[in-house]
């Protein structure tokens, strides 16, 4: 199973003096994607960054840019961040009128599709989209900030969402985001997470040593 396992660091704990060198460094370092987070000061209540800065970062790696939409009407900007270089679209179904037309709009820019789910967010919201889509992402924090505790009520979601998805024998992934460190990632391995985010365990953990962090993600 460690095999299948993906680990997407969040460059939203990464230093943003030096993004660019942070992003080669996490390449380096052997992270399977990198996981953008952008948010509007609306839909979550902070601003990060937007498509010009992954624009910027596109040329320096060939690493799936894993983009986190936390913007309301995400609709509008699909096309955007597409063409800045993000190669799967996440958004959340609370930020769309028609989840089935935003699916529409990311597939139509030849990007893989990924619905979030909030702490508090039903599965129902999604289910009827599972065969549509290549990725869930659920958040096992409230989205809006770093650094937050793991909520360990979501496992029960991630077990629930698997069960869904190997029952129906679908190609989906399950990434989880939010407090993700060395004591946790086993559990969600075991929930039936393929994905894991993770932040301040990849940056801080181990005096800042990616490589060892990524490797201790992959593997515990």
């Amino acid at each position: 199973m460690n095999n299948s396992i993906k680990i997407s660091p969040s460059i939203l704990s990464a230093d943003f003096s030096k993004l660019g060198n942070e992003v080669i460094s996490l390449e380096k370092a052997g992270a399977d994607y990198i996981h953008i987070d952008v948010m509007d000061g609306h839909f979550v209540p902070n601003l990060t960054i937007g498509p010009e800065v992954i624009k910027k970062l596109r040329p320096l790696t060939n690493k799936v840019f894993d983009v986190h939409l936390m913007i309301s009407p995400v609709d509008n900007f699909i096309k955007e961040f597409a063409r800045a270089g993000s190669d799967i679209i996440t958004f959340h179904p609370e930020a769309t009128h028609d989840t089935a037309k935003t699916i529409e709009l990311i597939r139509k820019e030849n990007k893989k599709v990924g619905i979030s789910l909030k702490p508090n967010s039903s599965i129902d919201l999604i289910k009827n989209y599972l065969e549509q889509i290549d990725l869930v992402l659920i958040m096992s924090v409230e989205p809006g900030f770093a650094g937050q505790k793991f909520m360990p009520q979501v496992l029960e979601k991630t077990k629930n969402l698997k069960e869904i998805i190997n029952k129906k024998n679908l190609n989906v992934d399950i990434e989880i985001d939010g407090g993700i460190n060395f004591e946790n990632c086993a559990k969600v391995k075991k929930a039936g997470a393929n994905i894991l985010v993770s932040g301040s365990t990849i940056f801080k953990e181990n005096n800042g040593d990616l490589k060892k962090n990524i490797e201790i993600l992959r593997k515990n």
